[in-house]
């Protein structure tokens, strides 16, 4: 079951959450991905989403995000309930308030890091100073490829920009989706290392991690099996969350045995 929380320090709330997509060439069937979904996140920490392949967690935090929309149940986001604003209010919504760090870095080819990094403001309507910019390439380590394209960085440098991008933008909560997946050890530590700063600064983090050792850094992670939740632990400890996992995975091959 989810912590319980007082709503002053709650950042997400998460109600009955359903999640279907249609089957190619299967005409109206559908694959349930999210079942009954129920999750408190508090403000100003770090929460880590794991569970096996196919579990549903990348789908929670894109729904989360108000990335895609749910086909049941209901997001609260920092006092606003997604499902009841219209696609432009919720585009506003997350320039304002939401930081998403995707898998796959997400930088326009034919921007600098520099312009990367200001991009999500521009797109906004808003401008970030540069002395902002500057701090985040400095915190991140990348001052000097400022001027550089993405087809010349490193994975873990592009990984970097992404984070940077972030810091910069000064969001309320931040989603990252599987932010180490393709990076090697000391690149995911430096990006491990800063996202897991950010909750001190006031911001609220939510990762999807496959890696027990990335979970670990979390205050709370919430183990993910078949679409379901099933266990919010403690962060702390890589071998409990590795079993809590293999649990996770045992439980969704049980269910999937015929009786």
């Amino acid at each position: 079951m989810p912590i319980k929380s007082n709503s002053a320090d709650l950042c997400m709330r998460v109600r009955g959450l359903h999640m279907s997509f249609p089957i190619p060439g299967r005409g109206k069937e559908t694959a349930q991905v999210l079942h009954d979904v129920n999750l408190d996140i508090l403000e100003g920490r770090l929460t880590a989403i794991v569970g096996p392949s196919g579990s549903g967690k990348s789908t929670l935090l894109f729904c989360s995000a108000g990335l895609e929309e749910p086909t049941g149940g209901t997001i609260e986001v920092l006092g606003a309930e997604l499902g009841s604003l219209t696609t432009r209010q919720r585009a506003t919504f997350r320039s304002e308030h939401i930081g998403f760090v995707f898998q796959d870095y997400n930088l326009v080819s034919s921007l600098t890091v520099e312009e990367n990094i200001a991009l999500p403001a521009r797109l906004a309507g808003r401008q970030v100073p540069k002395k902002r910019i500057r701090e985040a390439m400095e915190r991140l380590g990348i001052q000097k490829l400022a001027r550089r394209r993405p087809d010349r960085l490193s994975g873990g440098e592009r990984q970097r920009v992404a984070i940077a991008r972030v810091v910069a933008n000064q969001p309320r909560i931040v989603f990252a989706d599987e932010p180490t997946g393709a990076l090697d050890l000391q690149s995911g530590h430096v990006v491990l290392d800063w996202l897991q700063a950010l909750p001190a600064q006031g911001t609220t983090v939510v990762m999807v991690t496959h890696d027990p050792l990335a979970a670990a850094r979390a205050d709370q992670v919430v183990v993910m099996g078949s679409g379901h939740i099933h266990q919010v632990m403690a962060g702390g400890d890589s071998h409990t969350i590795a079993e809590a996992i293999l649990a996770a995975q045992a439980f969704a091959d049980a269910a999937e045995v015929p009786a």
